[in-house]
């Protein structure tokens, strides 16, 4: 009984940082693209991310797979884990309001729970994972507030944008799934490194970095996204979709909503609603709905 408690309990805590850690990823994103253009942003973060995650790997004393198949694989998971969805909102966030962006892609554990219950009919539908996904967008309306909603449709495409990046989200948490077996690891490694290789050469056609004058704050907001946001926060996302499944992992993003308002609130200054109390509260029990197993009457006789 004791090792389910704790087996629990650690996948919860970790469930929570990874929703710190994207969480933050807002923040660093709107400081990152006042001087960096967000094709450039993206390509150095999953450079640096894949780079420090590889260095890990070659210290654990792992290798990388070196089937064609697996790195097909990996190919799929960066297109719809980090190479479309992190530029659709680092563009989408030049004019998208924070709010407005956290709420739009909150919608990742609908999208998740939508294709794995029509398409792929492996992920069991039960009471507790439709609450969980009701009350959990009750809490972001509380936590956001009605006047975050007041712009939709003024930035319609990059609106579209964000909806986009939560069902490639939703994809990717699906087809995570394909891993097993493998190091946690080994996929973060592979997909970013696919990312850097498809994001580089477009950077370089594109944006010219060579000419462009990053500030310091920019210069460091790409370094916290790229080894806190993105290198740290895969190792524990792949880890997360073997124990929690995809509907339970991807309801962090969930707990990225009060979390990612927080910060936003205390780094750029952005005001918090009176219900946000209301909505982490709602958040929670959504999350804890999601995640959390029904209890099983014990086996008779």
């Amino acid at each position: 009984m004791s090792p389910t408690k704790t087996n629990t309990t650690t996948e919860l805590m970790l469930l929570l940082m990874l929703a710190t850690l994207w969480g933050a990823s807002y923040t660093f994103i709107r400081i990152g693209v006042t001087t960096i253009p967000p094709i450039t942003l993206i390509a150095s973060r999953t450079l640096i991310a894949g780079g420090v995650l590889f260095a890990i790997l070659l210290w654990r004393g792992l290798t990388l797979p070196r089937d064609p198949a697996t790195w097909r694989r990996f190919l799929v998971q960066a297109c719809l884990n980090s190479v479309i969805p992190f530029t659709l909102i680092a563009w989408a966030e030049r004019t998208v309001d924070a709010g407005l962006a956290t709420i739009l892609n909150s919608t990742t554990p609908i999208f998740t729970f939508v294709l794995a219950a029509t398409l792929l009919r492996n992920e069991r539908v039960t009471i507790h994972k439709l609450f969980g996904i009701a009350i959990g967008l009750t809490g972001i309306c509380f936590i956001i507030g009605v006047d975050a909603l007041n712009g939709f449709g003024r930035q319609l495409p990059a609106q579209l944008a964000v909806v986009a990046a939560s069902i490639c989200y939703a994809g990717a948490s699906l087809f995570g799934r394909n891993f097993k077996g493998l190091d946690p690891m080994m996929p973060a490694v592979g997909s970013l490194l696919c990312g850097a290789v498809i994001l580089i050469p477009v950077s370089l056609v594109v944006d010219q970095p060579w000419t462009l004058a990053p500030s310091t704050a920019s210069v460091g907001a790409l370094f916290a996204l790229a080894i806190l946001s993105t290198a740290l926060a895969f190792s524990i996302y792949f880890r997360l979709i073997q124990t929690l499944g995809s509907i339970g992992t991807t309801a962090q993003a969930y707990l990225r909503v009060p979390i990612g308002v927080a910060i936003g609130a205390v780094f750029l200054g952005e005001p918090l609603t009176p219900t946000a109390g209301i909505g982490l509260v709602c958040v929670i029990i959504g999350v804890m709905a999601m995640t959390m197993a029904p209890r099983r009457k014990a086996a008779q006789g």
